[in-house]
């Protein structure tokens, strides 16, 4: 049985979302990638669709959390379509849907680091200081005094 298993970081733990392959509904097409004359007998693109909301494997926190930051990949179902034709068959375009589920989630549910504010140095402040001066010098010698 082949799940998604996503792990994301928060600030002090580690978690794992198991997400079971029930959610999960498959469908096969017929692929435009690699596979010559076969590519037209053969329906080997994979079509992954997982609903967020009726999702029982992600609590409310991280659903928000997806539901917000992957609203213009979500249809009107609230299903999240994903389609891999990289491969020739149906177990490999399967598994590569899966993986970029993970990365999808991955990046929905990654907390970018805080900026720290820093002081301005004083050979900085210097510098600027000087370039504004030679600035406005040449600036006043354009003009012309009578």
């Amino acid at each position: 049985m082949v799940e998604g298993i996503f792990n994301y970081s928060r600030k002090v733990m580690e978690k794992k979302i198991i997400i079971p392959q029930s959610e999960f509904e498959f469908t096969f097409v017929r692929s435009s990638g690699p596979g010559g004359q076969n590519v037209n007998k053969v329906n080997s693109k994979a079509v992954l669709r997982w609903n967020i909301y009726s999702s029982r494997s992600i609590s409310e926190e991280v659903r928000a959390v997806l539901v917000q930051k992957l609203a213009l990949k979500l249809n009107e179902d609230g299903d999240l379509v994903l389609t891999s034709d990289r491969f020739r068959d149906q177990i490999r375009n399967r598994e590569d849907s899966i993986l970029k589920l993970n990365e999808i989630i991955a990046q929905a549910l990654h907390k970018p680091k805080a900026r720290k504010k820093t002081k301005q140095s004083y050979t900085s402040k210097l510098k600027a200081k000087q370039s504004n001066k030679r600035h406005s010098e040449k600036k006043s010698n354009r003009s012309f005094k009578y």
